[in-house]
């Protein structure tokens, strides 16, 4: 007979997915062991057994679930300006604002998906990067939209990527707490990308 799940599985597996992002960023994926990781949770390594067969299982839910949050939010977002009767410029910024929101509170899980996913194996490493393609493609659409005199075929990779390069590396300066929040900042990267598109 199959061991029936006890009623804090799923709760058990986040709080050791939340503890493993932030060892994976704090000593590097390759250099934490099961038992690393069984000692950040507070428990042995056999009871860490009982959640994932092993680190590469741990990594994969992890990013697996990260992605599927960040394509959730872009739904999310989408869904509430066609409710509120946004116009495509203030749904772009609010994709921004919803993003810098979640990379507030995702530090250690957003270093592991730009630092981690080439340990994966190879079809779990395609999932996550064609969530990621489906992430960057959701985010040249609404760009497309909001600004569809400046953004061309030609361009709008790169300024899609521009975005990301001001959105996505925000873990490595920008401290909850600190002078400026991410509500702030977000406000200022709207801000750029709206005066450099249309030069207002």
């Amino acid at each position: 007979m199959a061991r029936t799940r006890a009623p804090d599985h799923e709760t058990q597996r986040d709080q050791i997915l939340e503890l493993a992002a932030a060892k994976f960023a704090q000593t590097s994926y390759p250099s934490t062991s099961m038992s690393d990781l069984a000692a950040a949770s507070g428990t042995s390594k056999a009871r860490l057994y009982h959640y994932y067969e092993s680190k590469e299982a741990i990594l994969f839910d992890l990013l697996d679930r990260y992605t599927k949050r960040l394509m959730l939010i872009i739904a999310e977002v989408e869904g509430a300006s066609q409710r509120r009767g946004h116009d495509e410029r203030e749904s772009f910024a609010e994709l921004i604002r919803a993003f810098l929101a979640e990379y507030e509170t995702s530090h250690s899980r957003h270093v592991a998906l730009l630092n981690d996913v080439k340990y994966l194996v190879d079809v779990q490493r395609e999932i996550i990067l064609n969530r990621q393609r489906d992430v960057v493609a959701a985010f040249t659409r609404q760009l497309a939209r909001a600004y569809p005199s400046q953004v061309t075929s030609e361009n709008q990779t790169a300024l899609t990527m521009m975005v990301f390069g001001m959105i996505n590396w925000t873990f490595t300066w920008l401290k909850p707490g600190g002078r400026m929040g991410y509500r702030d900042f977000a406000e200022q990267v709207i801000a750029m990308v709206d005066h450099g598109l249309t030069g207002a």
